[in-house]
């Protein structure tokens, strides 16, 4: 008796889960062999990431600091030192992540190998793909029950824009960021849960400092800008646990100290380099001036469309029943919409690089339309919802599927 409810109760949404995060990978896997077999070469983007990581593995220097390694450092116009020797919008995490597993591989990287040794430098970003998707599943189980937990899985499996960036295709590795985005903040409100029990709570939560400081470390590696996620983290925790303050300030702050040590690890701890680093890091550079221009929330829009075809019913509409029935704003659903907006202004705020800040509001999207959803399947319009729900979830599916066969080799 107690396996057959485990089978029906446990295993059988964690083996859809499972189906589903297996097609995602499939769907990503499918870029990376269309784009190897129409080229011999990685692109331009790709090789400096590969050749910045390789030289930084090889203790040839260190990547994206490219002045440090040079005898003679240029200047600008100014005579001030030339920042465009320096990657001032990332660490060299993503460059470490890219040629790392090349360490692996025994032969030359010639062009006859190629076509094996070349996928090497995207499997690390294939499985912050498959990680992002199934702590997606995770906290949407958590909140929404199954129904939304799949509502939300099958939205980000199919969304092109995760797809691409989780291949590496033609595009940044940006899922790496967004990954760090979305564990810091669910993480923080985990922790801020945890802090109602009655146990010491920063020993006890050690293990969710040290998540909450990897994904901080994560997130802040690969887009500097997403230095806005410490007070981010912050405000969660003082927001969720009133009564624990002074535990979750220190919970936070240990934190903030476990990420600032693996941010320096990503130097190989040289101090030298790890402080010009920061020193030319963008930390902000954002303008308001995108605010008063009425294209720009035009083009937000297309964005999130190529993100995710679905949003152009799914989101409206959620958000049209959030603001007319109560019963839909509470903090479950809140929190990711509050998330995903601030990313939507960061976008706008930082045009420059405002595909990282709207990438990083797709999956808390998929939360909070989840969420809306799996309360409207609680009402008695269920059969309206239900059939409404997989006739999109079909016609977005078949869409996104349809649309990555088409993709053309190279």
């Amino acid at each position: 008796m107690p396996s057959y409810y485990m089978l029906k109760g446990f295993r059988r949404p964690q083996f859809l889960a499972g189906v589903l995060l297996l097609l995602f990978l499939l769907q990503a896997s499918w870029l990376v062999a269309r784009e190897l077999s129409g080229s011999e070469e990685p692109d331009t983007a790709e090789a400096m990431r590969i050749g910045e990581g390789w030289k930084q593995w090889h203790g040839r220097g260190f990547a994206g600091v490219t002045a440090l390694d040079s005898s003679v450092r240029t200047q600008d116009q100014n005579g001030q030192e030339d920042r465009s020797d320096f990657d001032s919008e990332r660490s060299p995490l993503l460059y470490l992540a890219s040629a790392g597993p090349l360490l692996a591989w025994p032969g030359d990287f010639d062009r006859q190998s190629g076509i094996y040794w070349r996928w090497l430098p995207r499997l690390p970003f294939l499985a912050c793909g498959v990680f992002l998707g199934a702590s997606l599943w995770y906290v949407s189980r958590r909140l929404c029950g199954n129904t939304g937990g799949f509502i939300a899985l099958t939205l980000y499996c199919f969304s092109p824009a995760l797809v691409q960036a989780s291949a590496a295709w033609h595009a940044e590795p940006e899922i790496v960021a967004v990954w760090g985005a979305f564990g810091t903040v669910f993480t923080a409100i985990a922790v801020a849960h945890t802090l109602y029990a009655p146990r010491e709570v920063v020993l006890w939560n050690w293990r969710r400092i040290v998540l909450l400081g990897v994904s901080l470390a994560i997130a802040i590696g690969s887009q500097f800008s997403l230095v806005i996620l410490i007070p981010v983290a912050l405000a969660f925790l003082l927001y969720v646990a009133p009564v624990r303050r002074g535990a979750g300030t220190l919970i936070w702050a240990a934190a903030c100290v476990l990420a600032f040590f693996l941010l320096f690890a990503f130097y190989f701890f040289h101090w030298h380099v790890f402080v010009t680093g920061m020193q030319h890091a963008a930390w902000w550079r954002a303008t308001w001036q995108g605010f008063a221009v009425p294209g720009v929330y035009k083009q937000v829009a297309v964005r999130l469309a190529r993100a995710c075809p679905a949003f152009v019913l799914a989101l409206p509409a959620a958000l049209v029943t959030y603001a007319v029935w109560p019963r839909t704003r509470y903090f479950g659903n809140t929190a990711p919409l509050l998330v995903g907006v601030l990313f939507l202004a960061l976008g706008i705020a930082r045009r420059d690089i405002a595909g990282a800040f709207l990438l990083a509001s797709a999956p808390f999207f998929f939360i909070f339309v989840a969420g809306v959803v799996a309360d409207l399947i609680e009402t008695q319009k269920r059969s309206l919802v239900v059939a409404c729900t997989l006739g999109l979830m079909i016609a977005y599916v078949t869409w996104s599927v349809a649309s990555l066969v088409k993709v053309p080799r190279g």
